[in-house]
């Protein structure tokens, strides 16, 4: 079975427009929406789960709720389409002469956050702009604070930022193998490797694969690390390009940098959260067959920040023996423990 590309670089394109002409013209703040055409992808954002329960009760009167009914009564439950959220923010603070920012960041581990000036008309950022903050989870501390360049002369500017998920990292070499996804005995086909035709040839999905397995199949961590992201909402799968970012996964930081995603997930069966540390060979999802995709699989790749672009890196498949297998098409991947290949996380590329 094989997937679509849709793991392309998360970016953020948001404008805010401040302008003060002395002291008798209103400061004001004007949202600009983002006139660049973006692809909003998987690991760009998160969602919350929504269902619609109905029931009638003894009156004969129907009730809807978001939440499971307390009755007895048979209830129709209907799986609603979600709404993405935006998961990385720039915060606005301070007064209208002295603007501050800060940086909100919903992810589980750090992001990579390029701020820059796209107007600016006697504005002065500190520290000088474009420039590169890297944000753990959470609420940062003021990052960033704009003056007047000449005082009581009124200033104009406009910001924008982008992002990449994860930590930067330059002139990495692979050198961890990692266990096949799924449980130990198991053994499922990959259907599409490296640098497939059908939709590994962009950089976040060159060195990804499909392995062909029916839904409900446990996914089990191939490396230990730290949940990123998750997103576990989406029911529907087929070829339409609509669902080309309807995939549920799983996105696991490890300890050098790299990240694994795993992707096509059953819906609601995910068993991690972000910020959660796992072990390599722990369950952490089912397989399932949303998003783009031609048929039940799971599609699994390695990435790193580079350059704030995802990127994907080549890696290998640990077998029982602890020597690393190349992800060839067409091969059959048998699963095996941390114990049985090796320590997970030692220097094993070959």
């Amino acid at each position: 079975m094989k997937s679509s590309r849709h793991f392309s670089s998360p970016f953020r394109l948001v404008l805010f427009d401040y302008r003060e002409s002395g002291k008798t013209s209103p400061f004001a703040l004007r949202l600009v929406p983002a006139l660049v055409g973006i692809i909003w992808v998987l690991f760009s954002f998160n969602v919350a789960a929504k269902k619609l329960y109905q029931y009638q009760d003894e009156r004969g009167i129907w009730h809807y709720t978001d939440k499971a009914p307390d009755t007895e009564l048979p209830v129709t439950i209907r799986q609603l389409k979600v709404e993405q959220r935006q998961k990385v923010w720039l915060i606005q603070g301070g007064d209208k002469r002295h603007p501050t920012y800060a940086i909100r960041n919903d992810y589980g581990g750090p992001v990579q956050v390029e701020v820059d000036f796209v107007e600016q008309e006697n504005a002065l950022a500190n520290p000088a702009l474009p420039h590169r903050f890297i944000v753990p989870p959470g609420l940062s501390k003021t990052l960033l604070e704009i003056s007047e360049a000449q005082p009581q002369a009124g200033f104009r500017f406009t910001v924008n930022y982008r992002y990449a998920i994860g930590p930067p990292l330059t002139d990495y070499l692979p050198k961890h193998a990692y266990l096949p996804p799924f449980a130990a005995g198991e053994s499922f086909q990959i259907t599409q490797g490296f640098e497939g035709e059908f939709s590994h040839t962009d950089p976040e999905n060159r060195y990804a694969v499909d392995i062909a397995m029916p839904v409900g199949t446990p996914i089990h961590a191939a490396r230990s690390g730290v949940v990123m992201d998750v997103e576990r909402d989406f029911f529907e799968g087929g070829v339409k390009p609509a669902y080309g970012q309807k995939a549920n996964r799983i996105r696991i930081l490890h300890d050098d940098g790299s990240m694994a995603v795993y992707a096509h997930l059953e819906l609601e069966k995910t068993q991690v959260y972000p910020g959660l540390r796992v072990e390599a060979g722990q369950l952490i999802a089912y397989s399932g067959n949303t998003g783009f995709t031609t048929g039940p699989h799971l599609h699994f790749a390695v990435q790193i920040n580079s350059d704030m672009a995802l990127t994907s890196v080549p890696f290998v498949f640990l077998s029982a023996s602890g020597v690393p297998k190349n992800p060839v098409a067409g091969i059959w991947l048998r699963g095996v423990t941390a114990t049985q290949g090796g320590a997970v996380g030692a220097d094993s590329m070959k």
